[in-house]
């Protein structure tokens, strides 16, 4: 009677320091969503509590984003080896290296029947014919020999029904076989660990899910802009809860104007990115009716609120005029921008901050900023500068002092300055966008503005401006569909916009005519009765040129039309 409850106190406590041995486990495993971290803490964890050597591999599908095996078929799947740890004595093992495809096909192994039957085996007592169909090769079965391993056991990593790879456990020296009682704890093990493990698969693929869809939605090349250099940067975070929602644009305005747009839908995902999407799409339709930052941030916090989502957004939009080279910007809650001078000094730009898009709080204030030529704009998003250990305005500072000093190239810029604030070793936590814009002034040969008075003569003198200028720039092709072109932006002016202001010509990849005036009404084509003595002008605009538009400024209204160049023109 005595011995049998003594054997039941004895079972009763080996089965309470199981459960705390796999409690254990759950503290030390899966502490990250990596895979490769995960599968080294299990081997890690293995190593020496229950085997004095251990190994991981992971099937190749699992690696590459796929669901893993599950529906088990004859075949064995290609796995690569994740995870090594052994105890010092057995250090000299040739295990699979890690990061390699292991080498299974080589010869039958023992753990062919593990993936293929996901079940555990064991092999309690190596036999000295069998550690070549253990080892990954003969030379390493020559040292596993040599080296005293005499028992091995090998569980597979199944999580949820899907075949995620297997483990392996060796034991050598003076220390006893495996048992079936140690089979079935390392199989307890590895049920736990493949669970971890199913979750960084799981969450790796939402990273790279909404890391596609997020690069998707980004510009793919920077378009042609006459006025500013522009070099740009979009990098994901390393945690794959950080991705998605940081976006920004290069628009190119008429009559050589740019505007750049920067902005971060607050929260992470496939809906931020969604969200991100849209926004961009509504911002780069608003700016081809309305070039005044201020009114384009009020049109997208409306957008903003009508998403089903709920979200919002900071935003900055800044619009460069290479006319005079002012940015004109306005901020939607967002970081302020960084104005680095040609030397290397840098300095915020004080945009006065407005509520964030989406949260109905209205207008936005503008601010003009005259820019030298050369200088950089930079444009980003708090991911770049967001920190766990440090405060926001130490961050800022700091970002502030990598930028000065000695500018690297353009192109390099981005890049430079995201090492330079994140340091040595550092991880990203946060989507992060950089967008560096560099001044160039308008040559002669490129920009023309003149002023137009505000009464009947100004059409004469538009055509007058025209042939000068098209002659000088040896283009006197152009010069007979320019003049009746600016004669209708200018009568359009006169007639429904209170008189003209200015008149602008831009010589770059396209000839560009623009009439600016204060009226707020946009012109449209309509069909003219065939009575109707006028109403056909914009009608021979679309004709003749390549395409023509009209949109609102600070002032009121440019209206614009471009033509080709053909190749030999020009100087």
């Amino acid at each position: 009677m005595l011995r049998r409850a003594a054997a039941a106190v004895g079972s009763l406590s080996a089965a309470r320091g199981r459960l705390e041995w796999l409690n254990e486990a759950g503290n030390l495993i899966g502490t990250t969503l990596d895979l490769g971290r995960t599968a080294q803490e299990l081997a890690d964890f293995a190593v020496p509590r229950i085997a004095d050597g251990a190994a991981v591999d992971l099937l190749e599908s699992v690696l590459r984003g796929g669901e893993g095996d599950r529906a088990g078929g004859t075949g064995v799947p290609l796995t690569r080896a994740m995870a090594v740890s052994v105890i010092d004595p057995l250090r000299h093992l040739e295990p699979d290296p890690v990061g390699e495809l292991t080498s299974l096909h080589a010869t039958p192994k023992v753990v062919y029947r593990c993936l293929t039957a996901r079940r555990p085996v064991l092999v309690s007592r190596i036999a000295p014919g069998q550690y070549e169909s253990i080892a990954p090769s003969p030379q390493a079965a020559r040292v596993m020999r040599h080296a005293g391993v005499h028992s091995y056991m090998a569980v597979p990593l199944v999580a949820r029904g899907v075949l995620l790879g297997a483990a392996d456990f060796v034991r050598a020296g003076s220390r006893g076989p495996f048992t079936p009682t140690d089979l079935a704890l390392a199989w307890e093990l590895a049920s736990k660990a493949a669970v971890y493990i199913d979750n960084a698969r799981l969450y790796g693929r939402e990273r790279e899910t909404v890391l596609t869809l997020q690069r998707a939605l980004l510009p793919r090349a920077a378009p042609s802009t006459p006025g500013l250099r522009v070099a740009s940067s979009y990098q994901p975070a390393v945690e794959p809860s950080g991705v998605g929602g940081d976006w920004f644009d290069v628009v190119p305005l008429p009559s050589g104007r740019t505007a750049l747009v920067v902005g971060d839908v607050m929260g992470h995902g496939l809906a931020a990115a969604a969200t991100m999407g849209r926004l961009r799409s509504v911002a780069r339709t608003l700016l081809g009716l309305d070039i005044a930052p201020e009114r384009v941030l009020a049109r997208l916090d409306l957008a903003a609120r009508d998403l089903e989502e709920d979200q919002v957004a900071t935003c900055l939009c800044a619009v460069y005029d290479p006319a005079d080279g002012t940015f004109r910007l306005a901020s939607a809650g967002h970081p302020p921008p960084l104005l680095i001078a040609s030397g290397g000094g840098a300095s915020f730009v004080e945009v006065p901050p407005g509520a964030p898009l989406g949260a109905g709080v209205i207008p936005y204030d503008p601010l003009t900023v005259r820019v030298p030529e050369d200088a950089r704009l930079m444009l980003y998003t708090d991911g770049l500068v967001k920190s766990r250990e440090a405060d926001i305005e130490v961050q800022l500072g700091r970002l502030r002092e990598a930028v000065a000093g000695p500018r690297p190239a353009l192109r390099r810029s981005c890049d430079v300055s995201s090492a330079r604030i994140l340091g040595e070793g550092g991880r990203r936590f946060d989507d992060a966008v950089v967008l560096v814009a560099e001044a160039r002034a308008f040559g002669d040969g490129e920009l023309c503005v003149r002023s137009l008075p505000p009464d009947g003569s100004a059409a004469g003198e538009a055509r007058r401006l025209v042939r000068e200028q098209l002659g000088r720039w040896a283009l006197a092709d152009l010069v007979d569909v320019t003049e009746l072109v600016v004669s209708e932006l200018v009568g359009n002016a006169l007639r429904y916009g209170g008189g003209p202001r200015q008149l602008r010509l831009v010589r770059h990849d396209r000839l560009s005519v623009e009439v600016s005036d204060t009226g707020p009404d946009l012109p449209q084509i309509q069909h003219a009765p065939l009575s109707a003595e006028g109403g056909r002008g914009l009608q021979l605009i679309n004709m003749l040129c390549r395409r023509w538009g009209s949109c609102r400024t600070p002032m009121g209204k440019v209206v614009w039309a471009e033509q080709d160049i053909a190749p030999a023109s020009g100087a």
